[in-house]
């Protein structure tokens, strides 16, 4: 099982959405914790990061598996997640 670590930024974001979206994202979070790489996952370009979709919205994350650890690095909207990726 790996520790969940979510960036101060992405939690900020999150306590923003509607309800429902925060309730989705945050179940998609935690099955990722025993299985990081579910179907649907996709290995982003360019990077270390991982992407899957919960409606209108990604999830951006990393996974160190040396560490067991599964970061959370940006959580958006469809339209804008894929700019604040550095």
């Amino acid at each position: 099982m790996y520790e969940i670590v979510i960036e101060q930024q992405t939690k900020k974001y999150l306590k923003k959405l509607p309800q429902e979206i925060r309730h989705r994202i945050n179940n998609a979070i935690s099955s990722l914790s025993n299985l990081p790489r579910p179907s649907g996952s996709v290995k982003l370009k360019g990077s270390n990061y991982y992407r899957i979709r919960i409606s209108d919205y990604r999830i951006i994350y990393e996974i160190k598996d040396n560490k067991l650890i599964f970061l959370v690095i940006f959580i958006g909207h469809r339209k804008d997640v894929y700019r604040n990726i550095k």
